[in-house]
């Protein structure tokens, strides 16, 4: 959450010249209301299960985009390997708060308790070390950060 994979995705698309996806607008498209509506009325166990509905779709219909994910994706479904290879953002919880003003905050329903956020940070952090193609320190200008992505992925050659 926060550590900027929209906007970093969205430079990616264009240097690579490919689809742009983001699953939490696929999701808000598909249910008509934006996340924090969606786990205001439904939950978040009924969030989880978009998400899962969404990775299923993006592995049977997608082939050369890039994709931003939520950021529990990768912690609650099963089967993001499958889609394609999996970048993570890294940066400091620290970090992330400081990019966040208080309206952007206020969309992030899992940001309305600090220190439940910052242990659900640390938890997913070890999920996404974990599981991740690639690690890109972000701590940095949206330039650098992208300039870093192109020469992993062109190192390790996907």
């Amino acid at each position: 959450m926060g550590s900027g994979k929209s906007s970093i995705g969205r430079l990616l698309a264009k240097e690579r010249e490919l689809y742009f996806l983001d699953t939490d607008s696929m999701i808000e498209s598909l249910e008509g209301k934006d996340v924090t509506k969606i786990f205001a009325d439904e939950g978040e166990n009924y969030f989880r299960l978009l998400e899962l509905k969404t990775v299923q779709w993006l592995n049977s219909s997608v082939e050369n985009a890039v994709i931003s994910t939520g950021g529990g994706m990768i912690a609650h479904c099963e089967g993001l390997k499958e889609v394609g290879k999996i970048i993570y953002l890294n940066l400091p919880f620290e970090a992330i708060l400081s990019r966040l003003d208080a309206a952007e905050l206020a969309k992030r329903p899992l940001f309305s308790d600090l220190k439940k956020a910052e242990q659900m940070y640390t938890q997913r952090h070890a999920i996404y070390s974990k599981k991740a193609d690639i690690i890109i320190d972000a701590d940095a200008d949206m330039q650098g950060v992208l300039t870093r992505i192109c020469a992993e992925i062109d190192a390790a050659n996907l």
